[in-house]
């Protein structure tokens, strides 16, 4: 692995390798960690990098490593830049012939992610966009659950993920985070349905394997003074006539990362909760409310395949951020040997899920500024 961003300091970037290092699949050999060179090449050393693996910017490590022999040279890269900063890159990435992984939203624009896809079809490498909530065992126990049809066709589904963390104008107290998050020419088009509603509306479509197909939109700045929304609603329907609601707030005081679905269908429904992921609670219409947990042996394929521990060993965050590496590692490696990867190693999101989250944005941001009540979700 190659990183792009991620120097020290940065949050998401050591989240990333922690990830990626979890099951030795993955080692990471060259960096360009900073837009600032002195900050990269610290950051390279803190992490044991050869200094000749270290470098100044994306475009000298993309040159130079694609320019080292084939059994020496990094296989793919990991982008970990700010919004504004992933396109260039990847497109470059996979004209030297690097498979990719993005931390998302994928790019800045729809017309971006169109044109990233594209390239992607064209060198036929593979681009891994990390949606972290996907990754959980409970996540592709209740996904696999509603794609074998047991709680029969799917009829609401309601996500919310409330954060308390941008209650304040923190951006103007000295929160880098908070600072491009909420500038407009970094973060792209939407604030908090950008950066925490394209999750929501991910998991929604994950788990019931139904698609948005219009939405009514309401998006709000709460805070006075910030430049970009901070809170939103969307009503939601489904391309099978299911209906649903998303809420995405980032001024809900006192909340964390209180990520929360349920999906209902004709015989039952489920119900995940991102701070307890290792319960999946299943109601049923005339039966008793089950409580699945992760690590048993009932589990289904897919939820074992993510799983490392036995049920009682907690596994969060960490751990499902890193079944998306395991499983892009495991495919890229299986293509380089001229193998079929399973289905199961395949699961994890791509460019179609990354197209469809800057659509999510674009189409939320048109439809709360449209006076019409609903608006036919367009790609």
């Amino acid at each position: 692995m190659g990183m792009i961003g991620g120097g020290k300091d940065a949050f998401i970037g050591a989240v990333h390798r922690l990830a990626a290092n979890m099951d030795g699949l993955i080692e990471l050999t060259a960096g360009a960690l900073s837009v600032n060179p002195e900050i990269g090449y610290e950051s390279g050393k803190l992490l044991f990098l050869p200094d000749n693996r270290i470098y100044s910017n994306y475009e000298e490590m993309l040159t130079k490593e694609s320019e080292l022999p084939a059994d020496e040279r990094i296989d793919f890269v990991t982008i970990v830049t700010p919004n504004f900063a992933h396109f260039a890159p990847a497109m470059m990435a996979l004209d030297k012939g690097f498979n990719v992984v993005i931390e998302k939203p994928m790019t800045l624009t729809l017309e971006e992610a169109k044109q990233l896809q594209a390239k992607v079809e064209e060198t036929g490498l593979t681009l891994c966009l990390t949606h972290t909530y996907s990754g959980y065992p409970m996540v592709k126990q209740a996904k696999q659950m509603v794609r074998e049809g047991e709680l029969g066709a799917i009829r609401k589904i309601v996500v919310e993920y409330p954060q308390g963390w941008l209650s304040t104008l923190s951006e103007r107290e000295g929160n880098a985070q908070a600072a491009w998050r909420t500038d407009p020419s970094k973060t792209g088009k939407s604030g908090s349905m950008g950066d925490i509603g394209t999750h929501a509306a991910h998991l929604a479509e994950y788990i019931s394997g139904l698609k948005i197909s219009k939405i009514c939109a309401d998006l709000n700045i709460v805070v006075p003074g910030r430049a970009i929304d901070d809170d939103g609603n969307v009503l939601l329907k489904f391309d099978n006539g299911a209906n649903g609601v998303l809420v995405a707030s980032q001024i809900a005081a006192g909340e964390e990362n209180a990520l929360k679905i349920r999906v209902y269908g004709e015989k039952g429904g489920l119900e995940w909760h991102q701070m307890e992921p290792n319960t999946l609670i299943v109601r049923w219409l005339n039966a008793p409310a089950q409580i699945y947990r992760t690590g048993n042996g009932y589990m289904g394929s897919f939820a074992k395949h993510n799983t490392r521990t036995p049920g009682g060993h907690p596994e969060g965050y960490l751990e499902a951020f890193a079944n998306i590496y395991r499983n892009f590692a495991l495919t890229v490696n299986a293509k380089l040997n001229n193998e079929q990867p399973t289905a199961e190693m395949l699961d994890f999101p791509g460019t179609t899920d990354g197209i469809r989250g800057m659509a999510f944005i674009e189409n939320v941001v048109a439809s709360s500024q449209s006076d019409q009540k609903w608006f036919d979700y367009k790609l």
